[in-house]
């Protein structure tokens, strides 16, 4: 699970003469240059996809190509719980610190040499320096080793309940691949997935083409999530690369059927694609992400925690929505720190939540914080339209109240370069500045910094509580769901006590497919590319 953070809108790209229910027209050239659709070939629009190794980067869109042309030990399902991929058989000592790990029959690199325990061994390894969870793993591990050609041990300090939950994370590459630093991109782009990677007919910039792997032995299980049975059922996939650009271009390609998918549409245009019969809106990713306000609670006036509070009862989620999205039905309000749609979503402590806000409760905690007219800066992303809306929005609210808010336009770019600072205002610091995140992450609470509040070493706004810290922690020792929705529970009591941040509300985001494609598995972040299937026009 990704973070989102900062999606650049794409309103701006197409303001001029958008009629509902019009056709958009495709430049001749772009016809020209797009090969024949047939019924075994998917062409998709996703994003821009520039680099492959899914270590060095962090990447949704690498992730995606990874998922095409890696493989993985375990997979999470569609309720978030490992399933074994490539391993076969696994056992655990009476202890629980010793984990003995068997692949599968039929597992081959594209190459055409076997996949071995020493190529499982170097990929957790390298992913082990670099990902927050492969850290904790190997803060946890007395020894990763081969056995045997197909059999591999995780030795443990003390028992890690997350272990096979943290398994599901890195994708594995051959031995060599491996062997390369974390920061040194891998470039070969041979895996032992479902798809291969058809180095003749990479362009980049413009295109990447996939084919399906003939030798890949899928599980016997139904595709479930990100587990199961990986049955590819097209010959190839093309990730056109070349019209992520222009989203008024790739609407147009997608009517005219010269594309089957279409990743992320803008919403100015699904008004458009809802008209056109051929066409569909589908919601894959039914977790989304959700916005929040980010809070400094370094300096002043929220270093005091009424000041925090004040913020949560002063935020009218549903008005705040409509300033970014207009009137959506691809938002909605979110209370929990889990999100809508995780299995630890929960509603403890959210009594502050009211539909509208409550200015005069906000009003009256800023009061009992002792707040004398300190300025409040807000960082505002101009480059990403519904967080600069927020934005504007958020600065009103606390004028009205009699707070000194006060915004600071940037660039993105400027954002994150000054959200860094943990100096006064007077000193370029910063109060509040708002982002996103997968709603999915929240599962990941060992390794989800956004969620932790381990003071300076933490996140922006270095939110400070070692009683939460403490059950984040144990969190990882934890294999049984309800006792993760216990302590999920106790987690959230202390966070909207402390108040790190505040939310925004949650938003889904709807891709576009031609009614021809169908069988696109719905997971959080991803579209997986087997399972999917082409019927002729």
């Amino acid at each position: 699970m990704k973070l989102i953070e900062h999606k650049i809108s794409r309103r701006g790209l197409m303001k001029a003469g958008i009629a509902a229910g019009t056709a958009l027209s495709i430049p001749s050239v772009l016809r020209a240059q797009t090969p024949t659709a047939d019924a075994r070939t998917v062409r998709m629009v996703i994003g821009d996809l520039s680099v492959f190794d899914p270590v060095v980067t962090t990447s949704d869109f690498t992730s995606m190509h990874a998922f095409a042309i890696y493989d993985k030990l375990f997979g999470p399902d569609s309720n978030f719980d490992p399933r074994p991929q490539m391993v076969g058989k696994w056992g655990v000592s009476d202890d629980k610190k010793t984990y003995t790990f068997e692949l599968r029959d039929g597992l081959g690199w594209h190459d055409g040499t076997p996949v071995t325990a020493a190529d499982c061994v170097a990929s957790i390894r390298r992913w082990g320096q670099v990902a927050s969870g492969g850290q904790l793993l190997m803060s946890r591990a007395q020894d990763i080793s081969k056995k045997d050609d197909r059999t591999f041990i995780i030795a443990l300090k003390e028992p890690l309940g997350a272990l096979l939950t943290l398994l599901s994370s890195p994708f594995i590459m051959r031995e060599k691949d491996a062997s390369l630093s974390p920061t040194d991109k891998v470039t070969a782009n041979i895996g032992s997935g479902p798809f291969t990677f058809n180095h003749a007919l990479a362009k980049p910039g413009a295109s990447f083409t996939y084919d399906r792997n003939e030798k890949y032995v899928p599980r016997n299980e139904p595709a479930d999530g990100l587990a199961g049975g990986k049955v590819v059922k097209v010959d190839h996939v093309i990730w056109d690369n070349g019209l992520v650009a222009n989203q008024q271009t790739a609407v147009a390609a997608l009517q005219a059927g010269e594309v089957d998918f279409l990743f992320g549409p803008p919403l100015d245009l699904l008004s458009v694609i809802e008209s056109d019969p051929n066409l569909e809106l589908q919601v894959l990713d039914k977790t989304g992400s959700d916005n929040f306000l980010r809070i400094n609670c370094l300096q002043k006036p929220f270093d005091n925690v009424k000041a925090r509070q004040a913020m949560l009862y002063l935020i009218d989620q549903e008005a705040m929505l409509r300033a970014a999205y207009g009137d959506s039905k691809y938002v909605k309000p979110v209370t929990s720190i889990f999100g809508n749609e995780t299995p630890m979503s929960n509603d403890e402590n959210t009594g502050w939540y009211k539909k509208g806000g409550d200015p005069e409760k906000a009003k009256q905690l800023f009061k009992e914080a002792g707040y004398s007219g300190e300025k409040v800066v807000i960082l505002q992303p101009t480059d990403w339209a519904e967080a600069s809306n927020m934005s504007q929005l958020l600065a009103a609210t606390l004028q009205k109240i009699g707070v000194n808010a006060e915004l600071a336009p940037s660039d993105w770019g400027g954002v994150v370069a000054r959200r860094a600072k943990k100096e006064p205002v007077e000193n370029g610091g910063w109060s509040i500045f708002i982002s996103g995140d997968a709603e999915a992450s929240a599962i990941q609470m060992t390794t989800n910094t956004i969620l932790s509040m381990s003071g300076s070493k933490g996140w922006y706004g270095w939110p400070q509580n070692d009683e939460y810290e403490a059950l984040r922690a144990k969190m990882a020792d934890v294999e049984k769901l309800e006792e993760r929705k216990a302590l999920a529970r106790k987690m959230q009591r202390i966070w909207w006590d402390y108040v790190p941040q505040v939310p925004l509300g949650q938003v889904v985001q709807p891709s576009a497919r031609r009614k021809t494609l169908t069988g696109i598995i719905g997971v959080p972040s991803y579209v997986p590319f087997w399972n999917m299937q082409k019927a002729s026009a």
